[in-house]
């Protein structure tokens, strides 16, 4: 028997229950996403088991263990006078409104994908070998232009463009701008939209997510923006005013050739706008709530993604400022500087 600290033991299996609690509520969460149960609470709260039921059509005594662990969680409020569940306006941020900037439905969305795929990524831990974006299980794809789109949606426009030097003004007067790792081009129509006098073009490597982006836009209604399947290292277009990376450059197999051949693309006054998860340089200052998140991913996800292509860096999602700035600055940039910072993401601008 090892000797061990009988209060630190019991700490840690606090730890441990609530952390498989968390991954026990990863389907329930996404159960209630799809069958419109949050949508309905917000929309009706307090209501009882019945009531949900008959809004939502669902069988009651499936939702009655469903709402009773949802409120475990804390994922909803309980009234036990009145026998009713809510959401508050704080937890309908988390799992109702879309355009909350705290909207992470499509995070729980991740962690399935991530649980799906766990086999193809343990066979790659044997080999070295990576996992192709397009490989992973299920439409990882989709959960991730999901996860990223409320923190674009409340930051592109509003606070992060305007903190780049200069770029927003060529942007109202009519820019012509790459979204590089566009995906399904959520970032790209924001900003076309935006920006009507401008004209983009998104290039992706997946081809799947090109066409999302291409009927993403479709939807919106946008004519300035087009896409089309194109390595960051290989892609066409050049004389650009703005070049934009959205939490792909530590995904990418070269991402020294990708600075490259971003600043040919680039006119002489041009920028490359950066946008990365956030991370500190050392590991140790990563160990915090989002940083275990963005590890998580990063060994899943992102590394795999990496090694799977020509070069395999596998810069990590945890790759940290100064790293990421000796990659960008090896293409030809002689200024770089962190432009701003969320929680979750960091903006780099780059220039000549």
């Amino acid at each position: 028997m090892i000797a061990f600290n009988e209060d630190r033991l019991n700490a840690f299996v606090g730890q441990i229950l609530g952390d498989l609690g968390g991954a026990a509520s990863v389907p329930l969460v996404r159960i209630g996403s799809s069958l419109g149960f949050y949508r309905i609470l917000h929309e009706k709260s307090p209501m009882t088991p019945s009531a949900l039921a008959e809004a939502s059509g669902c069988h009651e005594r499936y939702i009655s263990e469903w709402l009773c662990a949802q409120a475990a969680s804390n994922y909803l409020t309980y009234d036990s006078k009145a026998g009713t569940f809510s959401l508050s306006p704080e937890q309908a941020m988390i799992f109702a409104v879309e355009e909350s900037p705290v909207y992470l439905l499509g995070a729980f969305d991740m962690m399935a994908a991530m649980v799906d795929n766990q086999k193809k990524v343990e066979s790659a831990f044997r080999t070295g070998r990576g996992v192709a974006w397009g490989d992973q299980a299920g439409c990882l794809f989709c959960a991730v232009a999901s996860f990223f789109r409320p923190g674009y949606l409340n930051n592109l426009v509003p606070s992060w463009l305007p903190t780049l030097n200069g770029v927003v003004e060529k942007l109202q007067r009519g820019a012509k701008v790459a979204d590089v790792g566009c995906g399904h081009g959520i970032s790209t129509v924001l900003m076309a939209e935006a920006f009507p006098n401008s004209t983009f073009i998104g290039y992706d490597f997946h081809e799947d997510s090109i066409r999302e982006a291409t009927a993403h836009a479709r939807t919106h209604g946008v004519e300035n923006a087009r896409f089309e399947v194109g390595l960051a290292k290989d892609f066409s277009a050049r004389d650009l005013d703005l070049v934009t990376c959205f939490d792909c450059l530590h995904d990418m197999g070269d991402p020294r050739g990708a600075a490259a051949h971003i600043r040919k693309s680039l006119k002489a006054d041009g920028t490359w706008m950066i946008v990365e998860p956030m991370a500190q340089d050392s590991a140790e200052g990563n160990f915090n709530p989002v940083g275990r998140l963005f590890y998580s991913a990063s060994t899943m996800i992102c590394v795999p993604t990496s090694l799977a292509q020509e070069e395999g860096t596998a810069l990590g999602a945890q790759a940290g400022e100064k790293r990421l700035k000796d990659v960008i600055r090896s293409g030809g940039f002689d200024t770089v500087r962190l432009a701003t910072s969320t929680p979750f993401n960091m903006v780099l601008e780059a220039s000549a």
